[in-house]
């Protein structure tokens, strides 16, 4: 992950999202999530100062409410300490699904409307989008599926509406900064149309 971060710059990417545990991951063996988790908090606190000395700012999105207490105030310190970094965003899918984000979102949203904040006949998407995880973010430009896999496995099914995907078959571990440039000179030559026609 620090070799992707670091070339997101040099390839001007100020966007980046990396999906690292989705909410169906709970169905692996307790022995593995929980290596994971370990892995996570390790990964927070060895990297922490380097991602704030490099500019990056970090964000989590996902459901925190499984999530270990311990992991959540590494989450919650690492976004603070970075919040002023604007070089890299880099936002880390953690307890992720896009379809749990969306009925999360919904949930939010109907309380705002059962309160009376939120006039029913004003909810569009917009609106639903305003409740999303990834609401202070940009779409993605971009979705990259390592490992030969040939489907988007729940990740950002409402943002990338209009993305453009790439599919490789290298593993993510193998995935470097060459793979990373390679793919994203190729997505630089793509006519993006937006449901209009092409020029």
């Amino acid at each position: 992950m620090r070799e992707i971060v670091n070339a997101c710059p040099e390839l001007g990417i100020q966007y980046l999202t990396i999906f690292a545990f989705s909410t169906e991951n709970w169905q692996r063996t307790q022995a593995e999530v929980t290596g994971l988790m370990t892995l996570f908090r390790r990964y927070i606190q060895k990297e922490a100062q380097s991602l704030l000395q490099e500019g990056v700012r970090v964000r989590f999105i996902g459901d925190r409410d499984r999530l270990d207490v311990k992991l959540v105030r590494l989450m919650d310190h690492l976004e603070d300490l970075t919040k002023e970094n604007d070089l890299v965003h880099l936002t880390i899918a953690l307890n992720y699904g896009g379809r749990d984000e969306v009925a999360r979102a919904t949930k939010r949203l109907a309380h705002e409307v059962a309160a009376g904040r939120l006039d029913p006949d004003d909810v569009d998407a917009v609106t639903l989008a305003r409740f999303l995880d990834t609401c202070v973010l940009p779409d993605p430009d971009l979705v990259i599926r390592t490992s030969g896999e040939a489907r988007i496995s729940n990740f950002l099914l409402w943002q990338s509406a209009y993305a453009e995907y790439e599919f490789t078959p290298i593993l993510w571990p193998d995935f470097t900064r060459d793979c990373f440039a390679e793919i994203v000179a190729r997505f630089s030559g793509r006519e993006r149309r937006y449901g209009a026609i092409g020029v």
